[in-house]
């Protein structure tokens, strides 16, 4: 069941966990339960870091002018409160959250909604996941994806995806621009 949640906004799957084991808490109590529990560990851990190599990643294609938008499944909170301690901002030209849409990947909506926020057609940018259900939805919206095969990400299903990848490096502008031009 878990790894069928990865990709998922925190509100669909507290939905589905309340249903499937009919907990008496409301979605909306588990969803906050999660959240506290998140932002604590958030704050408090100073060990937390990006996954390697994606910091240089985003300093390598900003400095190429390439148009950055983040698309996740994560809440607007989380995606804010990664982007402000990473300082990260300044390099993305848009945030999307899934938790603010009709519906979770795997449905498109996410990436046809980053592709308007960037003014550009699917075929004109590509997608970087790391879960079956972003694949999925990236695949669905006509949109060129690069799985990231994750150690975080277990038994994930990357068959669907246009390249796959092990290291951020393997992506750099200047090995991946005649597959996105």
């Amino acid at each position: 069941m878990y790894e069928g949640f990865t990709g998922q906004s925190t509100y669909g799957i507290c939905k589905q966990l309340c249903t499937h084991f009919n907990l008496e808490q409301d979605h909306q109590e588990l969803v906050q339960i999660k959240r506290n529990y998140f932002t604590k560990l958030f704050f408090d851990d100073g060990d937390l870091k990006l996954l390697d190599g994606v910091e240089e990643l985003i300093n390598n294609y900003f400095d190429h002018g390439l148009t950055l938008v983040v698309a996740s499944s994560a809440s607007m909170f989380t995606i804010n409160n990664v982007m402000k301690r990473f300082n990260l901002d300044r390099f993305f030209l848009n945030k999307l959250s899934g938790a603010d849409l009709k519906a979770s990947k795997p449905h498109p909506e996410i990436f046809i909604n980053a592709a308007k926020a960037a003014n550009a057609l699917p075929n004109e940018f590509f997608v970087i996941e790391d879960s079956t259900n972003g694949i999925k939805a990236a695949k669905r919206a006509g949109i060129y994806c690069v799985a990231y095969k994750s150690e975080h990400s277990k038994n994930q299903d990357y068959a669907l995806a246009d390249m796959i990848i092990y290291d951020f490096k393997e992506i750099h502008f200047n090995k991946i621009k005649n597959k996105i031009s």
